[in-house]
């Protein structure tokens, strides 16, 4: 039976010590006192024994962790019960010094608890013991998704409000009447001035209220925690509730979903409105070559105004890579082959008012690695029991322009932080998911190329997949619209365009 587990220093000193069985602190203590004493230095053992206890002890740098047991226990299991209390204390402790221990002792007590349960193993590794201890909730995730979204709502809803108030006063300041009452507050008895402040005021006031409801799919009590809930399915769902504008840190190759963040609608949306967005899935060889590229692209077109319902786009597509486009069936396919041109096929009908529609899709499949838009080359070496690891990208796509680009690579559990050499940009270490994330804000013709060097303990195969994320302002097939026109008259009008390129799976397998 395993009586205690404990980290201590060289001179029997407890730092950390959890006990399996009843025993008082000044036993526990006279243990671990004695236990350097009974060391014979000359000697290769991992265990010592006394007349009614065994300790097996396992070195780190300058303190040891210690396992004390009764003398009839199994010393192999033992062993292999003290190599997962060893690899479990790098994972929360960036050095393995004493005050960093005592620092994170309770996430170590908690970590200790789920490896051995009444003095007993339990059968578990050190991934599921992560996953225990972080008690990760899908449930929790989606409630607060929900009501940060709720609250950005709420908000914009209060600003839209406030502005329409002060334009309202606005106008009956310049007729020369007096500006109306808003939400209790007569115009009579304050200023112009101290009206817009105090109507801002009443607004936020009424709002709050509203912010924080109910989740919109109430969960049940008894899946209050639902641990290592960590699927495809979760993070695709929380993803696309916080993509309006919540920083967060997603799963890999997911990051794209923080598009909405960079590439925010233009102000002035006119009443002719597209959307342009691109998404690019990619798979490549670690040693080279292009497994697979996909690029699906679509022009969205919203129209907020019943006297341009009736329009042609013109576009022009200088793409020579040999994209597939496809119209929307109710499109003239004629004219568009002909001319360029997106109008309906009866031109006496109009396009649908205040919905997004799609009226021209495109796709380009490929295995040809000169239009791979980044390169990416992971290149680790064996040295000793380390690895060095030298990652480097290049633009390849020179009129492109990537920005917020995060290139992650995961690391062997277990071994501690990465030791960065050289380094373009920046990088985060995430210690509880294995990863280092090499952070650059932008990519373009001028930083077309960097690198990236760091060592670790590790094997070469442990640093892939590699997974890239991205978004970009600029499209990856240079098809545009560059003129909109009336039916009636062939008079221009008036439009804007948004353009967004997305990665929606990159990885170097």
């Amino acid at each position: 039976v395993l009586l205690a587990a404990a980290v201590c220093t060289k001179a029997g000193k407890a730092i950390v010590s959890r006990q399996f069985v009843e025993m008082t602190r000044t036993r526990i203590e006279g243990l671990l006192a004695a236990f350097p004493k009974l060391m014979n230095t000359g000697k290769q053992h991992t265990f010592v024994e006394t007349e009614s206890v065994r300790y097996v002890y396992q070195p780190m740098e300058k303190l040891y962790m210690v396992l004390i047991t009764t003398k009839n226990s199994n010393i192999l299991e033992d062993l292999e019960t003290l190599r997962l209390f060893s690899r479990v204390i790098p994972e929360y402790c960036r050095a393995l010094e004493e005050n960093e221990i005592s620092e994170h002792c309770f996430d170590l007590i908690f970590a200790f608890d789920e490896i051995v349960a009444l003095g007993y193993r339990e059968n578990v590794n050190l991934a599921q013991i992560r996953t225990f201890t972080e008690m990760d909730s899908h449930e929790e995730k989606v409630f607060r998704a929900v009501r940060e979204t709720q609250e950005r709502e709420a908000k914009a809803e209060m600003r839209r409000k406030a502005k329409e108030l002060q334009q309202a006063r606005r106008d009956a300041e310049r007729q020369g009447k007096k500006a109306p009452g808003f939400g209790g507050f007569g115009s009579s008895a304050v200023s112009g001035g101290t009206t817009a402040a105090m109507i801002t005021e009443t607004i936020i006031e009424t709002e709050k209220p509203k912010v924080a409801p109910a989740p919109a799919r109430p969960s049940g009590p008894s899946k209050a925690l639902k641990l290592g809930a960590k699927g495809k399915e979760v993070d695709n769902f929380v993803d696309k509730l916080k993509s309006e504008g919540e920083n967060i840190m997603t799963s890999v190759g997911k990051r794209s979903t923080e598009a909405a963040k960079v590439l925010a609608p233009p102000v002035n949306m006119e009443s002719v409105h597209m959307k342009i967005e691109e998404k690019i899935s990619l798979t490549c060889g670690r040693d080279g070559g292009l497994q697979n590229m996909e690029l699906h692209g679509m022009i969205m077109l919203h129209i907020s105004d019943e006297k341009f319902a009736r329009i042609r786009l013109h576009v022009e597509n200088e793409d020579k890579r040999g994209v597939q486009l496809q119209t929307h069936p109710n499109v003239d396919k004629k004219l568009f082959t002909a001319e360029s041109q997106i109008g309906l096929k009866n031109p006496e009908k109009s396009f649908p008012i205040n919905s997004d529609v799609g009226v021209l899709k495109w796709r380009l499949q490929t295995t040809e690695e000169s239009f791979i838009p980044l390169t990416i080359n992971c290149w680790p070496s064996e040295s000793g029991t380390s690895c060095d690891v030298n990652i480097e990208y290049e633009l390849q796509e020179e009129s492109l322009e990537l920005n917020d680009v995060v290139i992650t690579i995961p690391l062997p559990s277990g071994v501690g932080a990465p030791v960065i050499g050289e380094i373009d940009g920046e990088y985060r270490h995430d210690s509880r998911r294995n990863l280092l994330e090499w952070c650059l804000p932008v990519i373009d013709a001028k930083t077309k190329s960097g690198s990236l060097e760091f060592s670790i303990a590790g094997q070469p195969s442990d640093f892939f997949p590699v997974h890239v994320s991205f978004v970009s302002k600029k499209n990856y097939c240079n098809i545009q619209v560059t003129k909109v026109t009336q039916v009636d008259g062939n008079s221009p009008v008036r439009f804007s365009t948004e353009t967004t390129f997305l990665v929606d799976k990159y990885e170097i397998l």
